[in-house]
């Protein structure tokens, strides 16, 4: 599939939950079909060792494969891993692994280790940059502590050091501002519960969780929103709102998943330090997502 311009990260790109076996092991059989599956149901291409992927309970052997895998199912050009690391040194290294796989494009965090100032967050991003790779920032100033304000996202895309942003932050605002800023810096929509509002303010691509569970219906959404099709978008994005918002709740990786089980996928367990769902938040999403089942939007 050919991209607008060659921007591999454009459309909807899945930030891949990762099917763990019982013993907590990665079954990288199920992850590979999983990916098929996804762009086999109207979604663009995978995130790898995104937050969703659990990446930082990852062996830098299993980080590594999960990369590799996801290529070998899908193809390069659809696969945009996350290289997020403490030192820049280690990111950038895994922005080479993601080059030698043939990834055509990496989703890069600010340095999180610490509450970095702008120097630090430029050095960063630089660093990374050199491997060649487009990058695509991640703002994720609730987890991270780290803000890629509208501002530093101009002055990283006017130094050449990123391409598109993921935007996190929930503020719906900064889209127009960063629009003023940075015309060609492409927005993409960083948390699924803010997606009509991202893409009625020009969004061009979507780092998308909920779509492990329900890609068709999301997509429908997706391609409806950015469309200007509010017609179609707004009834199903209140329908599938109950859901999306758990995309920025702090049990995000465990609701998705148990989405996964509800629909008839794979979702499976999680590594710790995450712990299952709460008996409350296990029923509000196995609910919502039996809702949606009965909806027809699986």
């Amino acid at each position: 599939m050919t991209h607008p311009e060659n921007r591999p990260w454009r459309g909807i790109l899945v930030a891949t939950a990762l099917p763990l076996r019982d013993d907590l092991s990665v079954d990288h059989d199920r992850y590979a079909e999983h990916c098929a599956w996804l762009v086999a149901n109207g979604c663009d291409g995978v995130v790898p060792n995104g937050s969703l992927g659990e990446y930082q309970v990852l062996t830098p052997e299993e980080r590594a494969r999960v990369v590799e895998t996801a290529v070998a199912a899908i193809g390069g050009e659809r696969v945009m891993p996350g290289v997020a690391a403490y030192g820049s040194a280690e990111a950038r290294r895994w922005a080479e692994q993601a080059a030698e796989a043939g990834c055509a494009s990496v989703m890069l965090l600010p340095p999180n280790a610490y509450r970095a100032d702008e120097r630090s967050v430029v050095a960063h991003y630089t660093e990374v940059a050199q491997t060649g790779l487009p990058v695509v920032a991640y703002n994720n100033p609730i987890d991270t502590k780290v803000d890629l304000v509208p501002e530093l996202l101009a002055r990283l895309h006017g130094e050449g050091l990123v391409h598109a942003v993921k935007e996190f932050s929930g503020d719906v605002r900064r889209a127009y501002r960063i629009a003023e800023l940075a015309p060609e810096l492409d927005l993409l929509i960083g948390a699924d519960d803010v997606l009509l509002e991202l893409a009625a303010a020009g969004a061009k691509g979507w780092v998308a969780g909920y779509p492990n569970a329900l890609p068709r219906a999301s997509a429908e959404l997706y391609r409806a929103a950015t469309a200007g099709d509010l017609d179609t978008a707004l009834p199903l994005y209140r329908q599938l709102h109950p859901l999306l918002r758990w995309d920025s709740k702090v049990e995000f990786v465990q609701a998705i998943k148990l989405s996964m089980d509800v629909a008839g996928r794979y979702g499976g367990p999680v590594r710790p330090p995450r712990v299952p769902l709460l008996p409350e938040q296990e029923a509000a999403v196995r609910a919502a997502t039996e809702k949606a089942v009965a909806a027809g939007l699986a």
